[in-house]
C-alpha cells in the first residue's frame, strides 16, 4: 500500500517591497502570501490639488491716451525694455508719440492768455464804470442843492408877489429856474440808476472772463496731462514679466485701458492658485502647511503655506471648484511664472506611529487559512480593522483600531501587533490570478512542490 506524507512547510521568501510567506500542501496546490512588515514612523495625511504659479503681486501698465508708440526706455540694466527688464519706480518704459498733445497744450496756453486779458480789460471797464457812478452821485447832490436853492427863492418870489413888490418878469424867471432845477434833479437820479446799472454789467462781464480763465485753466491741465501720459512709467519696483506692444504699433484709449505691460514686484515671493474640490476644502485651513512640485524640477519639492481660501468657487460639468491661495518663498528665481504645480496640502501629521500597508486592512483569506476564524466577523465601523500574520501553518486574525491614514500606509491605534511583524497584504493561489489585496504588478511566486 503506498502511502503519502502530507508536508506541511512555511518558507519565506524576498520579495520586491516585502517578503512571501508559501504554505505547501501534497496535493501540489500552494498558496504564495505577499506580506510586509509594520513599521513605527510618521503619518502625513494630504489632500491633492493642482494649481499655476503666479507672481505675488502683479501690476498691469496701461495708457490713458491713444497714439503710436514711438520708442521703449531702459531698465535699470541699461537695456531697452523688454521681457524679463528689471525696473525702479518711475523707469520709462515707453513714449508714445505726443506732437498731437503737445499742439494741443500749446493752443491751450494761448486760449489761456487770451481769456487772461480778457480778465484785465473787463476790470480796468469796472473801474471807469465806478467813476462814472460816482460822477454821478456828485452831479445828483448838485442838482439837489440848486433845487433847494431854487425852491426856497420860488417860494419868496410868490411871496413877493402876493404884495404887489417883484416884476413880473422877475417872478417868471424864479419859477423856471425852480423848474429846471426840479428838472436837473431827476436827469440826476436817472443817470445813477444808468451809471449802477452799467457797473454791475462790466462786473458780471469781469465774472464771465475769470470764468473764461477758469475753464481755459481746466483745459490746458488736461492737456497737459495728456501730454504727460505719453511717457509710460512703471508705478514700481520689479520685473517685466509681460511686453504686450511693439514700437510703431498704435495703441487705442476707450472706457478699457489697454494693458502694454505687467510688472511682477517681487519674484522672490511667488503664490500658487491651487484648485481644490469640494470635498476637500473642509480639510482646507489659513496657514496649513504646503508641498508641491512643478514639472520643470520633477524631483524638487518646495515649500509654503494656506495664504487665503477664495469663497468664489466655480461649477465645471458639476464639479465644484475653490481657488486656494499658496504662497512660497522664491529666492532662486527657479519658479517662474505659470507653473503648473502640483500640490499635497498637510491635513494632519502624527509622529511615531505603528503603521502598516492599507491593502493589508482590505485583505481578506479564505476560511480554512485562518487559525482563529471567530476573528473574521469584520468590526463594521470606521474605526476597527483586522490584519493578517502567520500564526504556523496558517493565519491569525488580528483586530486593530485605526486611525490616520495616507491613502497608502494607516496609522494601528491599539491591538496585538508589534512592529516589524509581517502582516500578509495579498496572495497567488499555484501562480493563478492574484486576488483584488495583491499587487498585480508584484513578482508572482508559484507553490512549494509535491515532495
Amino acid at each position: 500500500m503506498r502511502k503519502y506524507l502530507l508536508l506541511a512547510a512555511v518558507v519565506i521568501l524576498a520579495g520586491s517591497g516585502g517578503a512571501y510567506l508559501v504554505f505547501g500542501r501534497s496535493s501540489g496546490s500552494g498558496v504564495t502570501f505577499r506580506t510586509e512588515p509594520a513599521t513605527r514612523g510618521e503619518l502625513l495625511a494630504t489632500v491633492g490639488g493642482t494649481g499655476t504659479l503666479e507672481p505675488e503681486e502683479v501690476i498691469d501698465i496701461g495708457t490713458q491716451v491713444a497714439g503710436l508708440i514711438k520708442e521703449f526706455g531702459q531698465g535699470t540694466d541699461n537695456k531697452p525694455i523688454d521681457y524679463g527688464s528689471p525696473v525702479a519706480r518711475g523707469t520709462v518704459l515707453a513714449r508714445i508719440d505726443d506732437s498731437l498733445y503737445a499742439a494741443r497744450a500749446e493752443q491751450s496756453r494761448a486760449l489761456l492768455r487770451s481769456a487772461q486779458q480778457k480778465v484785465v480789460q473787463a476790470k480796468a471797464k469796472v473801474d471807469e464804470a465806478v467813476a462814472n457812478t460816482n460822477k454821478a452821485r456828485a452831479d445828483l447832490k448838485q442838482a439837489q442843492a440848486r433845487a433847494n436853492q431854487t425852491a426856497r427863492d420860488w417860494k419868496r418870489s410868490q411871496a413877493l408877489q402876493a404884495a404887489g413888490t417883484i416884476a413880473e418878469a422877475e417872478f417868471d424867471l424864479s419859477q423856471s429856474t425852480y423848474e429846471i432845477n426840479n428838472a436837473a434833479v431827476v436827469v440826476s437820479e436817472a443817470a445813477i440808476v444808468q451809471a449802477v446799472a452799467s457797473e454791475a454789467d462790466v462786473r458780471a462781464a469781469v465774472g464771465d472772463a475769470e470764468a473764461a480763465v477758469a475753464t481755459a485753466q481746466a483745459v490746458l491741465r488736461q492737456d497737459e496731462i495728456n501730454l504727460g501720459y505719453c511717457v509710460i512709467k512703471s508705478d514700481v519696483a520689479g520685473t517685466i514679466i509681460d511686453r504686450r506692444v511693439t514700437i510703431g504699433q498704435t495703441v487705442q484709449s476707450s472706457f478699457n485701458t489697454p494693458s502694454l505691460f505687467l510688472i511682477a514686484k517681487d519674484l522672490k515671493r511667488m503664490k500658487v492658485w491651487a484648485s481644490v474640490n469640494e470635498s476637500d476644502i473642509g480639510q482646507i485651513r489659513v496657514g496649513q502647511p504646503v508641498t508641491f512640485s512643478v514639472d520643470a524640477y520633477p524631483n524638487k519639492i518646495y515649500k509654503g503655506s494656506v495664504a487665503r481660501i477664495r469663497l468664489n468657487a466655480t461649477n465645471a460639468q458639476n464639479v465644484v471648484v475653490y481657488t486656494v491661495e499658496v504662497t512660497t518663498d522664491n529666492p532662486s528665481g527657479e519658479l517662474l511664472p505659470y507653473m503648473t504645480a502640483n500640490l499635497k496640502f498637510e491635513v494632519n501629521r502624527h509622529a511615531d506611529v505603528l503603521l502598516v500597508p492599507n491593502a493589508a486592512l482590505r485583505y481578506r483569506p479564505a476560511a480554512n487559512l485562518i487559525s482563529n476564524g471567530a476573528a473574521l466577523t469584520d468590526p463594521g465601523n470606521a474605526t476597527g480593522g483586522i490584519v493578517y500574520v502567520a500564526d504556523g501553518t496558517k493565519l491569525r486574525a488580528v483586530p486593530v483600531v485605526v486611525g490616520l491614514t495616507d491613502g497608502t500606509m494607516t496609522e494601528i491605534v491599539r491591538g496585538d501587533l508589534a512592529a516589524d511583524a509581517a502582516v500578509v497584504v495579498g496572495e497567488a493561489r499555484g501562480g493563478g490570478t492574484p486576488n483584488s489585496a495583491e499587487n498585480p504588478f508584484a513578482p508572482k511566486m508559484g507553490g512549494s512542490k509535491k515532495q
